[in-house]
């Protein structure tokens, strides 16, 4: 007989596996909409019986690494879309039980925090374990600031809260806040109603709660501005930071070292192995049970895994533990292990640990940068400069693409910013900081000097960093792009960086061109853009024809809260690549419409600005019949108020008409059934329009019968918020414009509308929604259910 041949074996390759299973986790996460959690289970199954034939065939296990990428992702993303507050409990009131989790974040009038509800039978069944994501506002109340600054990380509270579902608005450039829910697990956001009636049931317990004392003993201990950012890098707590600090942060490229990065916690680790080898050195005896090495290896692991549990666990924290034990558990089994091949393990902890990672931009910029080093830097043993300033240009190229794709935007400073604050903050100030608390941590008061030495190092580089920040050139924020302009840009980046004599690397730049300049689909002469913003109760249009933009109304803003300019016009003006704005038309004065204003101006150059007549608006120009003006064959004129017309709210709206070749536009403010029905007798040929938004967001003191049919629109657009209080749009008000032959749309299902008049005739271009995701396909549904409930109501008020 002869004896058998061995039996192949897969032979285990990190680096291929983990991309494997990197590649099936994007694909149920940008899965158009949600599969039966059957077929990720039978995902899941499949990848088991391939891996059993890869052992036995010696054949590689990268299919088997897909499919359980798929099976894995999904399940989570499913088990998370099912823990989200269900259609028929939102708007009502509960009464919950929970601990605070993270830090709560005050504000002048507010205090945003989450809730941890309690997983027990007295809690309302659709919301036991859930995240709540909370705001308490003292709504004016001087006597109410006292329970809320009893808000503590850790403490356990019972409050009556009024919820609805992860919702964001949807917006060109904007925050996707639902994939941000999907991704950190939030069940439901929401407001705590009869704040008064709140109460604490416990002192403040956990990691949480020891980080919000330290850090308030390191602003009392320091009391100078700077005690922010020692905060930041001790202990990871940003809150502290103004937003002038965040713009300097983003337009120099610092925002990565200024919370906790993979850096700061290799800085802990290094610290610990050494101490544990120079206590194995004085006390050669311990080297019997343990060796000095492996010694050295597990106290890395537990000072990494302590410092990165204390700065809240981040992802760059959570990866470099990862690595750091990956190196670890080779060193305690005798293995070699390359850097890539550690990479590649913590990128397959990370996905198994937490496959809905995978939604963050911190996931990708924090692998991607470490990728691009390990793939550029191989060599060993180069002067320390020349290392530095490689590792700094690699940085700056291979991450451009993702930043610019993530952020729309590229600091152009960032580059020589970071020559300076990585080797001063991360050797000389994180160091300091982090020895101050654990100074303060072993005994009170005994790490003050250390971080007043921390604070007056940082204050020798932050002045210079903000004069640059701050500099006309600092900041280049570019167009929304696709996602084939993010591969060829990768491709350009990965061209560039290859070795020296590589032929063609000036052609590389030409791959970026699709990303840094991307195509603008302009109107042609004669033809007009009409993009209606998603900012929920409020208003705010842009009106582009072939060389000129024209901004109607801006948003609203509250005081000290939420400020659609800034959140959504901004950020959706420079998507679109609009630089400057030739005009701007408040229609009133109301918040709702007018709120953002001052933001948009703030940041964008405007030409003229336009309002009512007597409105206290400041403005260069009136609204009046008189007044018209003509951009690349569109004309545009107003027809109310004329200059007589007092000053009466809603009714004094700027009514604009903008008229083309191929037809016509009409936005007509918040004006009601008075000044409609003036319209509609005194000027029915001006009303007549293909495209209307419509007055005062579909209210039912609007869009008279009348005013219905002298506008004769075709297309009718309606700005409203998700599930607003008003009710608005109202039913009656959606079935007369039906009934009259338009097609109505609303930015609450649909985001962000944007309608094209032109020679091809009238096209809607996009509905924002169509861009179809995983963690949006759920709420689609769900707010045209709601949507449809609020228009068969008329009991609300009107507002």
């Amino acid at each position: 007989m002869h004896p058998s041949p061995p039996r192949p074996r897969v032979v285990f390759s990190a680096l291929p596996v983990a991309a494997a299973l990197l590649a099936g986790a994007m694909a149920a996460l940008w899965w158009p909409q949600r599969l039966p959690w059957l077929c990720h289970a039978l995902a899941l199954g499949a990848a088991g019986l391939l891996t059993g034939y890869a052992w036995r065939s010696g054949r590689g296990a990268w299919p088997a690494a897909v499919l359980a990428g798929f099976g894995w992702a999904g399940l989570h993303a499913g088990w998370a879309l099912e823990a989200q507050l269900p259609a028929h409990r939102e708007g009502r009131e509960a009464l919950v039980q929970g601990r605070i989790e993270g830090l709560p974040d005050p504000g002048p009038r507010h205090t945003r925090f989450q809730l941890r509800v309690d997983d027990a039978p007295t809690q309302p069944a659709a919301l036991r374990g859930a995240l709540l994501q909370l705001s308490w506002y003292d709504d004016f109340d001087a006597v109410r600031i006292g329970p809320r600054a009893g808000l503590r990380a850790g403490a356990p509270w019972r409050m009556r809260v009024r919820l609805r579902a992860p919702r964001g608005l949807v917006n060109p450039g904007g925050f996707d806040a639902e994939r941000y829910a999907l991704a950190h697990r939030v069940a439901a956001r929401g407001l705590v109603r009869a704040p008064a009636a709140a109460a604490a049931l416990g002192p403040p317990r956990g990691v949480d709660a020891w980080r919000e004392a330290m850090s308030e003993r390191i602003a009392r201990t320091l009391a100078r501005p700077s005690a922010a950012y020692v905060q930041a890098l001790a202990l990871g707590d940003t809150r502290g930071l103004q937003d002038r600090d965040w713009e300097t942060l983003r337009a120099t490229g610092l925002t990565h070292l200024i919370a906790i990065s993979g850096f700061h916690v290799g800085l802990v680790a290094g610290f610990c192995a050494l101490l544990a080898g120079g206590v194995w050195r004085l006390l050669p005896r311990l080297g019997r049970g343990l060796p000095r090495t492996q010694a050295a290896a597990m106290a890395a692991v537990l000072g990494a895994a302590g410092y990165a549990v204390l700065a809240g666990l981040s992802l760059p924290t959570v990866r470099t533990v990862l690595m750091i034990a990956v190196v670890a558990l080779a060193r305690l089994l005798r293995r070699r292990t390359g850097t890539a091949q550690s990479l590649a393990l913590a990128l397959l902890a990370v996905l198994l640990f937490d496959p809905l990672s995978v939604l963050l931009a911190g996931f990708w910029l924090s692998f991607a940068g470490v990728a691009w080093l390990v793939w550029c830097l191989p060599v060993h043993g180069a002067p320390l400069l020349r290392g530095f300033l490689s590792a700094q240009w690699v940085a700056t190229i291979g991450l451009l693409p993702l930043t610019v794709v993530m952020f729309g935007q590229a600091s152009l400073v960032g580059p020589l910013a970071n020559l300076v604050a990585i080797p001063w903050w991360t050797l000389v100030v994180v160091p300091l900081s982090l020895l101050g608390t654990g100074l303060e941590a072993l005994r009170a008061g005994a790490g003050g000097w250390a971080w007043h030495a921390a604070a007056a190092c940082f204050d020798l580089t932050w002045p210079g960093f903000d004069r640059l920040g701050h500099g006309r050139f600092a900041l280049w924020w570019l167009p929304e792009s696709g996602g084939l302009a993010l591969v060829l840009a990768l491709l350009g980046a990965f061209w560039l960086l290859l070795p020296r004599g590589t032929p063609g690397k000036p052609l590389a730049l030409a791959l970026w061109l699709p990303m840094l300049w991307p195509e603008r689909e302009l109107p042609g002469p004669g033809e007009v853009e009409l993009q209606v913003f998603d900012v929920g109760q409020g208003l705010a249009v842009l009106v582009r024809t072939h060389r000129h933009a024209l901004l109607y109304d801006a948003g609203p803003a509250v005081r000290d809260g939420f400020d659609a300019g800034e959140r959504v016009v901004v950020p959706a003006l420079r998507a679109s690549g609009q630089a400057r704005l030739d005009a701007v038309v408040i229609s009133h004065a109301d918040m709702d419409h007018a709120g953002g204003h001052a933001a948009v101006r703030a940041v964008v150059p405007v030409g003229t600005t336009y309002a009512p007549p007597s409105s206290p608006l400041p403005a260069d120009r009136r609204c009046s019949p008189a007044r018209g003006w003509a951009w690349d064959g569109v004309r545009f004129r107003f027809l109310h108020p004329d200059v007589h017309f007092p000053y009466l709210r809603n009714e004094s709206s700027c009514v604009l008409r903008i008229e083309t070749a191929q037809g016509a536009l009409l936005l007509p403010g918040d004006i009601g059934e008075v000044v409609e029905r003036r319209l509609a007798r005194d000027r029915p040929d001006a009303l007549r329009a293909d495209v209307v938004v419509a007055p005062h967001h579909g209210s039912a003191g609007s869009s008279q019968p009348a005013f219905v049919q002298a506008a004769g629109a075709r297309l009718v657009l309606i700005s409203a918020g998700y599930g607003n209080r008003f009710g608005h749009p109202r039913a009656e008000v959606v079935a007369r414009w039906r009934g009259a032959g338009a097609e109505v749309l609303d930015t609450a299902t649909s985001g962000a509308l944007r309608v094209w008049l032109g020679r091809g005739g009238l096209q809607v271009r996009e509905r924002r929604v169509w861009r179809s995701r995983l963690w949006d396909a759920q709420e689609r549904r769900r707010a045209a259910a709601i949507l449809s409930g609020s228009r068969q109501s008329a009991a609300a008020p009107e507002g």
